[in-house]
């Protein structure tokens, strides 16, 4: 049996980027960031990911304001996949990623698929 989950997570905007910034040798990431893919790691250590089949599936698609606070999904994949790792130990080598839909409103939410692989 093929496993599956959706997590519904707020979208707080760009923050979430994978946005280093350097700075005297060291990076930098933004707080915002690091406490939302805290808040998504534990949601996903819920699922125990290490013991589904892998490779496994991720699908992001999203609620937004408007066009210009869309993201371009494949750059949200970075911060979301290292959320995953560093909540269940599975190595992004493991995903295949895949954008999902897109539609307008609010509030802005991110739609996080998980599935186990066929």
């Amino acid at each position: 049996m093929d496993r599956e989950a959706t997590i519904e997570i707020s979208y707080p905007g760009k923050i979430i980027s994978k946005n280093h910034y350097k700075y005297k040798g060291g990076i930098y990431t933004k707080p915002e960031a690091v406490a939302w893919g805290a808040e998504l790691g534990w949601t996903v250590k819920e699922l125990c990911l290490d013991e589904w089949k892998l490779p496994l599936n991720i699908t992001v698609s999203g609620r937004f304001k408007d066009r210009r606070s869309e993201p371009d999904l494949q750059n949200t994949f970075e911060l979301i996949s290292d959320s995953i790792e560093d909540a269940c130990g599975v190595n992004d080598k493991h995903y295949r990623f895949h954008s999902g839909t897109v539609e307008y409103g609010e509030p802005p939410v991110l739609w996080i698929k998980i599935e186990e692989s066929e």
